[in-house]
């Protein structure tokens, strides 16, 4: 999911990230966090998945 340009933090309900994106948190890095929620680290490489408890995203662990 890396990428240079800011996304719009909570514009979709899935997202799709690589290990490279870990330790996961919610909103990631690359998301614009003024319209956001506090920062949430979620775990999501037992399963590969992943929900926040704020805004109900969800992450897939692609690799």
């Amino acid at each position: 999911m890396s990428t240079q340009e800011k996304i719009q933090a909570n514009a979709a309900q899935r997202y799709t990230v690589s290990r490279a994106d870990l330790p996961l948190h919610c909103p990631m890095d690359n998301m614009t966090l003024w319209n956001s929620h506090p920062k949430v680290y979620l775990p999501i490489e037992d399963k590969g998945e992943a929900k926040c408890p704020y805004c109900g995203a969800v992450y897939v662990l692609k690799d």
